[in-house]
């Protein structure tokens, strides 16, 4: 598949994932002058009034550069309204949408001629967000920090390649240029790097964190409900400093000593780590331009490779 005409002037056919606590304004400024899609979610702002700032913000910085907003769709989301109205105001060029595919968000971005793409973890997700009318699938597959599937990246990609002939973007343990070469080769239009944009100098991660993802393997990531009722991967060092034990069995555990019953559970996901096993590929902490030109370098080279092959 061509990319959409909005995002083909990309430097490499990378989107630096929205981050929950970890991608903020500077994190998307960075991607964008350094050539790649950098997006936020809409909730690492506490208000719409705050939304509405940062992408005022953006929008005057990042001289024409596509950037992405990611929204939660379920009805769950008491400001969903009122932000997609920010959202549609500044015409954000490409929404991401997680927790359910929505029609009226669709219509909405469609609306003045933005493209939404929603993430997915399983195929029938996938089939769901499809029918709503995405303009694009985000095959999250294991391996990906946070909330992430269980299937096999090449299996995911050619299970939906067969039937959508939209934009398919694939994340999961993806943190190398020749990673992103690999996603392209498999049939995706653009790989989506999460946990390798969070050990970067521009997002709102503590020096801590990027410092133990630097360290970490891929064998120092535990996939566990333990945090939320939903399975995703997470530093077993961080789970170890919060006082829950890495190998435990799965189950909820209690985090009554990271939250207050008038806190929401953003406190634990600020104590308790995510990560990937991208963490494989990820040794320092640059800063955006510093890795999206290692990127181009690594993914021409893995291209050159490629091509010596019959």
């Amino acid at each position: 598949m061509a990319l959409p005409e909005r995002l083909a002037g990309l430097r490499l056919p990378v989107v630096a994932a929205p981050m929950f606590l970890v991608s903020g304004p500077e994190l998307v400024l960075a991607c964008a002058h350094a050539g790649v899609l950098g997006t936020l979610p809409a909730l690492n702002q506490r208000t719409t009034a705050g939304l509405r700032e940062w992408l005022a913000r953006i929008a005057a910085e990042a001289h024409n550069a596509p950037y992405g907003v990611n929204l939660i769709a379920h009805s769950s989301n008491p400001r969903l309204a009122a932000d997609l109205d920010v959202i549609v105001e500044h015409r954000v060029p490409v929404v991401i949408t997680s927790l359910g595919a929505s029609d009226r968000v669709v219509d909405a971005v469609h609306g003045y001629g933005g493209l939404v793409f929603h993430d997915v973890t399983t195929l029938a997700h996938a089939r769901r967000a499809a029918g709503a009318g995405v303009d694009g699938l985000i095959l999250v597959a294991a391996g990906a920090g946070g909330h992430a599937g269980r299937l096999n990246p090449f299996s995911f990609v050619t299970a939906v390649r067969n039937w959508f002939d939209g934009t398919l973007l694939l994340g999961g343990g993806l943190s190398t240029g020749a990673d992103v070469a690999a996603a392209v080769a498999l049939g995706a239009d653009l790989a989506y790097l999460g946990t390798r944009f969070i050990a970067t100098q521009e997002s709102m991660a503590s020096a801590a964190y990027r410092d133990l993802l630097a360290a970490a393997g891929p064998e120092d990531i535990v996939y566990t409900p333990s945090v939320s009722s939903i399975p995703a991967n997470f530093l077993a060092e961080s789970l170890a400093r919060a006082g829950i034990d890495p190998d435990a069995p799965p189950g909820p555990v209690d985090l009554s000593h990271l939250t207050t019953p008038s806190e929401t559970d953003a406190k634990a996901w600020r104590d308790i780590w995510s990560a990937g096993h991208s963490v494989a590929g990820i040794t320092d902490t640059p800063s955006v331009a510093q890795l999206v030109y290692r990127l181009d370098e690594e993914y021409a080279a893995a291209v050159r490779r490629l091509k010596r092959h019959p």
